[in-house]
């Protein structure tokens, strides 16, 4: 038998009824309760009513009552008779009173707690609709601001969380199409018009393996990139995988080692301030960190331009500082400069690079426990900041031996 979503069959409907519900087990603890203190207190009626009546030492033996009828009767069998009468009646219309009671008060508290558990049953019911198209779906409980009432606004707050992560998801998923698409279309491209060519000769085939080789380059470095950002958003949040005392110093002068070649070919005027900054973490992750910020201060400076490094330890914290001339960028696209595939600008959307170097940095920094900021300057260029926990008990002298101090590399010619 096919059960539709959101239809339930009879045997369904059956065992849920049954089930021990957070409401069936509130109105039995409050019927529990409630005749509970209902026995009691007629039981306590019962003890007050045989002791008040009870006889006592100032009646004599023998002593007789006259009735209103003219009878006689001995006191204590008289006074013993009403005693049991009483005790009865106070039990038998107790008991009544306690069954109606206990009625009443069972059904008001089956309804009060179905009211007050009816937020839950509205979070059960988004939860079971929910899905990548439903994800717009909400709550939005209200009632009075009790616990349900917090309940429910965190779930709401839980869902817009996940649609954003969703969304992002998305983005990135498309984002990472394309860019792995075009270098793919111009391989398949350029591969088609060769070979559609009967006069080509040797030289068209190498112009053809040229940019063959090219695209293939670009693809690779864009994987490579991925699985670095994957890599260091999978250890965000979590103890990294890899731990060993580094330095950023020594950090940027490899990166600066492997584009030294690019900067003499821009002529920048490279300077640097590099103080110890010890710190415990990945390695390698710290290397492509501090690689991606030189590369792209780099990349999107111009012609004779400046790039100054600083390194430091302050309050705690190791600091790298990586900036530009360049490419003016506005305030407002700074922080987007950080999601995937943002390159920020028109001067920044051309074909060099694949818009994932600050997302890498921004992931590390949080797999290490640190922040990342950003900041235009005027005139141009961007002004990049990390700040990651300084190392314990790390030999600063060995560090200073590793890196010059406050000099000018000499590149720019």
């Amino acid at each position: 038998m096919t059960v539709y979503p959101g239809r339930r069959s009879l045997a369904q409907r059956l065992e849920l009824s049954l089930r021990p519900t957070l409401r069936l087990r509130l109105t039995l603890l409050n019927g529990i309760l409630l005749v509970g203190a209902g026995a009691i207190l007629i039981m306590l009626a019962w003890l007050l009513v045989g002791d008040a009546m009870h006889s006592n030492d100032d009646l004599l033996r023998g002593s007789t009552v006259t009735l209103a009828d003219g009878t006689t009767r001995d006191a204590l069998q008289y006074q013993d008779g009403m005693v049991a009468r009483a005790s009865q009646e106070v039990l038998v219309k107790g008991l009544a009173a306690l069954l109606a009671i206990g009625i009443i008060g069972i059904a008001g508290a089956y309804a009060v707690a179905g009211r007050a558990l009816r937020p839950l049953h509205a979070v059960t019911q988004t939860a079971q609709r929910l899905g990548e198209e439903t994800l717009d779906q909400r709550i939005r409980y209200s009632g009075a601001d009790d616990e349900v009432a917090e309940l429910a606004r965190t779930f709401d707050a839980m869902l817009d969380r996940l649609a954003g992560a969703f969304e992002s998801q998305k983005r990135f998923v498309a984002n990472a199409s394309h860019e792995l698409r075009t270098p793919l279309a111009v391989m398949r491209t350029e591969i088609d018009v060769t070979l559609s060519d009967d006069e080509a000769d040797v030289a068209e085939y190498r112009r053809m393996a040229k940019v063959v080789r090219n695209a293939s380059e670009r693809a690779n470095g864009l994987v490579d990139a991925l699985l670095v950002l994957a890599r260091s958003e999978a250890q965000s949040g979590r103890r990294l995988a890899r731990k060993a005392p580094a330095d950023l110093a020594t950090s940027v002068c490899n990166a600066l080692s492997a584009v030294k070649a690019e900067a003499e070919r821009l002529k920048l005027d490279v300077t640097s301030d590099l103080q110890p900054a010890p710190v415990v973490g990945d390695p390698s992750l710290l290397d492509r960190l501090a690689g991606n910020l030189i590369e792209n201060a780099i990349r999107y400076n111009h012609l004779l331009g400046k790039l100054w490094l600083r390194t430091e330890t302050v309050n705690g914290q190791a600091r790298l500082i990586v900036g530009n001339t360049g490419y003016e960028v506005e305030p407002a696209d700074v922080p987007g400069l950080f999601e995937p595939f943002r390159r920020g600008g028109w001067e920044r959307t051309g074909s060099r690079g694949s818009g994932l170097g600050l997302s890498i940095v921004r992931a590390v920094c949080d797999a290490h426990g640190g922040t990342v900021s950003a900041v235009a300057q005027a005139g141009g260029g961007l002004e990049v900041t990390v700040s990651l926990p300084t190392a314990d008990n790390t030999p600063v002298v060995a560090a200073k031996a590793a890196v010059p101090r406050a000099k000018n590399l000499g590149i720019a010619s």
